[in-house]
């Protein structure tokens, strides 16, 4: 079987979720790029259609008045590195929790910020 691909627009590589509002009884469309933006629909199908039609028309007014489209962030580059600030307290803490392990306080920051993000 041949896999046949089509362009995409750049608005399709943004970031999409669609949730369930308990507060308004309905699934709401979001775009991680466009925080401000919303859209709420009755299933979770229209809500994403709704949100990348009002992110598209939002891209066009940006354009049409020549200012900052933002970048997707799929297509963003991170580095891998960045400072966290934390109590001297919890430095102290996960130091010796890193020691007791044998392992770097990078590696054990590293290992408990991936199970948080799953």
């Amino acid at each position: 079987m041949k896999r046949t691909t089509k362009m995409t627009r750049k608005t399709d590589r943004y970031t999409y979720r669609v949730t369930w509002s308990a507060e308004d009884g309905e699934h709401v469309g979001l775009c991680s790029e466009f925080p401000s933006l919303s859209w709420l629909a009755v299933t979770p199908e229209e809500a994403l259609v709704g949100i990348r039609r009002q992110v598209s028309d939002a891209v066009a007014d940006l354009k049409s008045n020549g200012e900052e489209i933002p970048h997707p962030f799929a297509e963003r580059h991170y580095s891998g590195q960045f400072r966290v600030r934390i109590p001297p307290s919890v430095h102290r803490t996960l130091a010796i929790e890193a020691a007791e392990q044998g392992i770097s306080l990078n590696r054990l920051a590293s290992a408990k910020l991936a199970a948080d993000a799953r």
